[in-house]
């Protein structure tokens, strides 16, 4: 291995590759080391060090002085070791410096392996914490190549991988374009760093407004979620801290100028600007706007909402295929189930009708059950009295006795029958003309009111 003008080599390595001197210095010296070991046999004592001075690695063999020598890979005589050394003594061990030039042109060519590998893992490892720190930003790149539906990007000193997953539908990628993207993820590979780029996840969006918006760059606005279908339609949810600014208007700007940089970087795709609030209900609601909202039900235990509107805005809270309220879902991180009045009126009745089969239930106290979850009489069966104590016009006894009653329903079968054949007492007369629900309601009301 030609080592003159070392330091030299090991300067230009390093400036080149951004790589620190030490480094190309302590792969050189591991490399020699090898060189040595193959050449002199493995199970010696060998040690590799840079001398500055002299400009090359110098390596040494240790050999312990002995006065009888059995093994001359580990062992050298006192009178030899003398010759070298005039103070040393039986028992010591004495380092012996190779020559380098003896070594073979195939282990000088393997050095040369070593180093180069050496070399390629530190840029490897410099690529990789140079990007690691830069997650979560969003960094330019021309267009490589697109390898079956996945654009490689050249981000100079090495590439970024943008996964179909992760583009905008419908956007082409030509080579030598110009494209920028969110960095959302970066892999140590054993074919070096893989740099995973994003146009089409939520976070995308979210930093787009935070380079645009100054009043989000300066905390005065706060983004508290962002959902996506990329190209098409997005939501985020946004809170000032100050009462005085209005976040929505924040990121409108002037005449939609800010919004409409958005717009424009991501092909086209409507955003819709959701004031957030605390109040689930009335986030939910501004969550499915433009819809218009009658009335909101919440499940606290299961994070579920539902959602009553007017039928002539049932399609409008819904969206083209159910984008709407399934990005409002997103975007709340709640399970919206979507309802018009009619579809809730007739499952009230349906409900009513249900729970005053239970002898007892009165109008008001079925409506009281079905607005406390109640919707059938088993739901009232497999209950506890201790259940309905938050039950207006219950209480433990009342509830104990409601369970027993509701049991004896379900014994009967009664609660089986549809609603179309309502179960009516002994003496009862029902027109079967009368097909309404409030006809139904009002035949079994009466049959009670005759067995007493």
């Amino acid at each position: 291995m030609n080592l003159n003008e070392l330091d030299k080599v090991i300067e230009a390595v390093g400036k080149d590759k951004g790589i620190d001197k030490n480094l190309i210095i302590t792969a050189l010296e591991e490399a020699m080391l090898m060189v040595a070991k193959r050449k002199y046999g493995a199970l010696n004592d060998f040690e590799a060090k840079y001398n500055p001075d002299l400009g090359e690695i110098e390596v040494f063999q240790f050999k312990s002085v002995v006065e009888s020598v059995r093994d001359s890979g580990k062992e050298i005589s006192i009178a030899e070791a003398r010759n070298l050394d005039e103070g040393v003594t039986l028992g010591d061990s004495l380092g012996i410096k190779l020559d380098s030039a003896i070594l073979s042109r195939i282990a000088a060519q393997t050095a040369k392996q070593v180093i180069v590998q050496k070399v390629r893992d530190a840029e490897r490892e410099l690529i990789f914490n140079e990007f690691q720190h830069r997650k979560g930003e969003i960094i330019t790149g021309l267009v490589r190549r697109v390898d079956r539906g996945n654009v490689i990007i050249d981000l100079g000193r090495t590439e970024g991988f943008m996964p179909l997953r992760d583009q905008i539908p419908g956007e082409p990628y030509n080579p030598g374009d110009r494209v920028q993207a969110y960095l959302l993820d970066v892999q140590l590979t054993p074919k070096g760093p893989r740099i995973i780029l994003s146009r089409g996840c939520p976070e995308y969006l979210i930093a787009l407004f935070h380079n645009e918006v100054p009043e989000i760059r300066e905390e005065i606005v706060q983004i508290k979620n962002a959902a996506r279908d990329p190209g098409v339609r997005a939501k985020i949810a946004v809170v000032s801290r100050d009462s005085d600014v209005d976040p929505v208007g924040a990121c409108v700007g002037v005449r939609g100028s800010r919004v409409q940089n958005i717009v424009q970087e991501l092909k086209g795709e409507r955003i819709d600007i959701v004031p957030w609030d605390d109040d689930i209900s009335r986030f939910v609601c501004n969550a499915l706007s433009p819809a218009e909202i009658q009335k909101v039900i919440i499940d606290d235990e299961n994070k579920e909402i539902e959602v009553v509107v007017a039928e002539n805005q049932l399609s409008l809270a819904i969206g083209k295929r159910g984008q709407n309220v399934r990005l409002a879902a997103l975007l709340t991180g709640w399970k919206i189930d979507i309802v018009s009045e009619a579809e809730m009126a007739k499952r009230m009745g349906t409900a009513k009708y249900q729970l005053m089969l239970i002898p007892g239930v009165t109008d008001t106290l079925a409506m009281a059950l079905y607005q406390n979850g109640f919707e059938t009489v088993r739901d009232v069966a497999e209950s506890t009295g201790e259940v309905f104590a938050d039950v207006p016009g219950f209480d433990l006894a009342k509830g104990n006795d409601l369970v027993a009653k509701a049991k004896e329903v379900v014994a009967s079968g009664k609660a089986d029958l549809p609603m179309e054949q309502p179960v009516i007492e002994e003496g009862a007369v029902v027109s079967t003309e009368a097909d309404s629900l409030e006809a139904k309601l009002r035949a079994e009301l009466a049959a009670r009111e005759r067995s007493k």
